[in-house]
């Protein structure tokens, strides 16, 4: 947060952090309802196709040149790990996972993150506080999917594998995160994510087209109007928002985001699809997400600085 930030602009500050809780939350139920006349790898595609070139227009328009030729071959790195990998593993996911407990799952990246670092050597290591988050965590994914494991069916084995996908999706965003901390923080951060969701974008486009998913694509008025909202306001509007409430907030604050997040998405599941949400899977969710409390509160006493790189860095795409 800036020194310099007068009380306007922390209130509209504190305003685009409330719309990065709405927005980012919204996603997940805009992606559960755009697949329903969508095939995954088309929806995602074309979504950071148009989200990506709205945003480089607009970076033209402004007279910003983008990104260097030798800065293109990390743009498309990332575009593979958090928009292929990442937000493709929770389209796909979407198929057979609720969309709230979708949200929940993805809020667990930190422990992914913080595994990813514990591997590298100029990483940073675990401490017990870490692993008691993990653990805590881990039992929150157990006990989530725990009916499927022991009774199985078609059912339960789709379920299993959108969790699987869902896992994925968290491990492509923690390799990105700790790619782009170390690779990619000179760069104009509007350029940067232009080309990444470009890349990333057509990426997703041709694995569709791969797998014939053109003879599957339709529009509905449902499915339209959330592919509409999903590419521009989910995809351009939040990353805007969360831009500005980290330039003027704290960290820790504008970070709260990721906890409120499935609260709302769980909450539009049930609602508005009629998703289930047990008594069982409320107690995993608390489990969940006292665990990436437990994992962030350790991160932020030892990198507050570094913390904050990897926190912008991820909160690109997650943000579905």
């Amino acid at each position: 947060m800036s020194n310099n930030t007068t009380p306007r602009e922390r209130q509209l500050a504190l305003f685009a952090w409330l719309a990065v809780c709405l927005i980012w939350g919204t996603t997940y139920l805009g992606i559960r309802v755009s697949l329903e006349s969508m095939p995954p790898m088309l929806m995602g595609g074309l979504r950071w196709l148009f989200a990506g070139g709205a945003l480089a227009f607009y970076m033209a328009m402004r007279g910003e040149r983008m990104l260097k030729r030798d800065a293109l071959k990390g743009a498309v790195i990332l575009g593979f790990l958090m928009f292929v990998m990442g937000n493709g593993g929770v389209v796909w996911a979407e198929q057979y996972v609720p969309s709230g407990l979708a949200a929940v799952v993805v809020a667990a990246s930190p422990f992914w993150m913080a595994g990813v670092e514990a591997f590298r050597a100029d990483g940073e290591r675990m401490t017990k506080r870490t692993i008691a988050g993990f653990l805590l965590g881990f039992a929150g994914t157990v006990l989530l999917i725990w009916p499927e494991l022991i009774h199985g069916g078609v059912g339960g084995h789709n379920f299993l594998l959108g969790m699987a996908a869902l896992q994925l999706a968290c491990l492509g965003w923690s390799i990105g995160s700790s790619y782009s901390k170390r690779h990619a923080r000179s760069e104009n951060i509007f350029s940067a994510t232009a080309a990444q969701m470009l890349a990333g974008g057509a990426m997703m486009l041709a694995i569709g087209t791969v797998r014939g998913e053109w003879t599957s694509l339709a529009f509905t008025t449902r499915s339209a109007t959330a592919f509409i909202y999903l590419s521009t306001i989910g995809a351009i509007g939040g990353f805007v928002a969360y831009t500005y409430a980290l330039r003027h907030l704290p960290v820790s604050l504008v970070s709260l985001y990721a906890y409120i997040n499935p609260i709302i998405a769980v909450a539009l599941g049930v609602a508005v699809l009629g998703e289930p949400f047990t008594l069982r899977m409320a107690v995993a969710a608390a489990f969940v997400l006292g665990g990436v409390a437990v994992v962030r509160s350790a991160d932020q006493t030892r990198r507050p600085e570094t913390n904050r790189t990897m926190k912008s860095t991820i909160a690109i795409t997650r943000r579905t």
